[in-house]
């Protein structure tokens, strides 16, 4: 059975763009938008554009990150910061051991080893009260911020209510998350935390879908499998344990209030 497929992609803080790539049954079959062709006089290359993965979207959990490893480069043993968003309500904490760590409302920012593959569990999902989600989470490669800067630029994984809901019914929803190329960029833009998205034709590939168009960094997979018991899952459900780091989540600031005029007054000496 051919499985439609979706893009959605998603500006961070005006600097970078990102694109995820959802795969799920009951989706309506749609082409995604062609490449945007070069502008007049520019000249095109002849060499094919460069592939970062010759692996299909659709292995197993793990495979695609550990043959990530090998390649070499600053990877091995770095925490890749990641922030995984929810509808408001939504709970999410991450396998600790043979056990989940506390819930947390989302969003929760963490930093993730590339590698690894980590088990979350999502709990308190709107209109689903006492249904929970385990998805997966598998980051295949990282960011290279400003020194220093490393947290403030993290990877957005969205859970989405519609993807939440499709698991729910037994559907296998799997992202892929990528950098975007400028070079190939869609004339779409997004304010700072916004997203759009568009869908992908049947039976395509979503990680040679992102592969074209940027830079795979994560793969997220929702749907499937639950745990026997919550509070004690057995080991083959939770996986090889995985360490990662905790990160305060990201706050807005908010101003004071105006002063009102007779205030000031009072205040004046």
């Amino acid at each position: 059975m051919c499985l439609p497929v979706g893009l959605r992609k998603m500006g961070l803080w005006g600097i970078l763009a990102w694109v995820g790539v959802h795969l799920a049954a009951g989706f309506l079959p749609a082409q995604a938008p062609s490449l945007r062709p070069f502008p007049p006089g520019r000249a095109v290359s002849a060499d094919p554009p460069p592939v970062h993965y010759q692996h299909e979207g659709i292995l197993a959990p793990g495979q695609i990150a550990a043959a990530r490893l090998p390649r070499g480069g600053p990877v091995v043993g770095y925490f890749q910061p990641v922030e995984i968003k929810a509808p408001l309500g939504v709970s999410v904490a991450l396998a600790e051991g043979s056990q989940f760590g506390p819930l947390q409302p989302a969003p929760v920012r963490v930093g993730l080893l590339i590698g690894p593959v980590y088990r979350l569990r999502v709990t308190h999902i709107p209109q689903h009260p006492g249904e929970e989600l385990y998805p997966t989470l598998e980051v295949i490669d990282r960011l290279y911020a400003p020194m220093g800067q490393e947290a403030r630029f993290a990877i957005p994984v969205q859970l989405h209510q519609e993807d939440l809901e499709l698991a729910l019914e037994g559907k296998l929803v799997t992202r892929v998350i990528y950098l975007e190329d400028p070079q190939r960029a869609l004339p779409v833009s997004a304010e700072a935390d916004g997203e759009n998205w568009f869908e992908v034709g049947a039976g395509r590939d979503p990680l040679a879908v992102a592969d074209q168009l940027g830079r795979p960094v994560a793969i997220l997979r929702m749907g499937g499998r639950v745990p026997l018991n919550p509070e004690q899952p057995e080991p083959e459900f939770m996986g090889p344990p995985a360490p990662y780091q905790k990160y305060p989540a990201r706050m807005k600031v908010l101003q004071p209030p105006p002063k009102s005029p007779a205030a000031t007054k009072e205040a004046e000496p």
